[in-house]
């Protein structure tokens, strides 16, 4: 397999254009080709999921060469992208992080980082989302994506996939030297982000911090939160078709 893959790589996220982890995938994505772009919002949108501004008009500022940052969302960064940045010629791959934390499981449904990919997947472009669980309590440590992401994103991109689906990768919280491998595992079921931390402010009015804490345990071998707490890089193939068939036929003799 080459070291180097053909073609253009925009690079997007949801943690911003100044985010540590957007500079960890420009450092992926010029392990693997020269022709690197990079198209970002302004400022963080963690949690926007897969949003379109439209109640307003959006920015796009040039910030140097080949480097863009949008005042909306992820999507928004990928779609002013390909259709406005890269009208004649889109990009061949688009990866979205590296993001601040995990968006594993459950989590991918909120994930900004993951509709990043989404939108790019939707505009029929491969896209790969790339993410950095956090060790308990302390700062992220990027040496895994950094040093395991090019041959994760190398490999992936080695076989072809089908229409609607995207690759969602997850480096577990450990030094590149102390990871296991790579496990390629289907999407877990732990659900994130129930945690609400409820407070008075000065003027004597209740609000709310919704927190990050796991609920439940995750799943055994085989899905993505088992293989990143046992110390494997996750990787996912999700598809963007939301429909559970079998209940289209029990419905289908309900209403008949």
């Amino acid at each position: 397999m080459p070291d180097r893959i053909s073609g253009r790589i925009l690079i997007t996220n949801d943690d911003g254009i100044h985010a540590a982890g957007l500079s960890i995938a420009e450092g992926i994505a010029h392990a693997l080709t020269d022709d690197v772009w990079v198209c970002a919002p302004e400022s963080e949108q963690s949690a926007a999921s897969h949003s379109l501004t439209l109640n307003r008009p959006l920015r796009l500022r040039e910030l140097g060469d080949k480097r863009f940052a949008v005042d909306g969302t992820p999507t928004d960064c990928v779609l002013l992208a390909v259709k406005h940045l890269f009208a004649d010629q889109p990009p061949d791959l688009v990866l979205s992080g590296v993001n601040r934390g995990v968006n594993a499981a459950e989590d991918v449904t909120y994930s900004g980082t993951v509709a990043g990919a989404m939108e790019a997947t939707l505009l029929g472009i491969r896209a790969i989302a790339l993410s950095q669980m956090l060790p308990e309590g302390g700062p992220p440590n990027w040496s895994a994506a950094a040093h395991w992401g090019p041959e994760v994103v190398r490999k992936a991109v080695s076989v072809d996939w089908p229409e609607r689906v995207l690759v969602n990768v997850n480096f577990p919280p450990l030094p590149a030297d102390e990871i296991q491998g790579i496990d390629i595992v289907r999407h877990g079921r732990l659900k994130l982000g129930d945690q609400l931390d409820q407070r008075v402010d000065p003027r004597g009015r209740a609000y709310f911090w919704i927190g990050v804490s796991v609920g439940g345990e995750p799943e055994g071998a085989g899905t993505d939160t088992h293989a990143l707490l046992n110390g494997w890089i996750s990787v996912t193939p999700l598809y963007l078709d939301l429909t559970h068939h079998p209940t289209l036929d029990v419905l289908r003799q309900a209403f008949s």
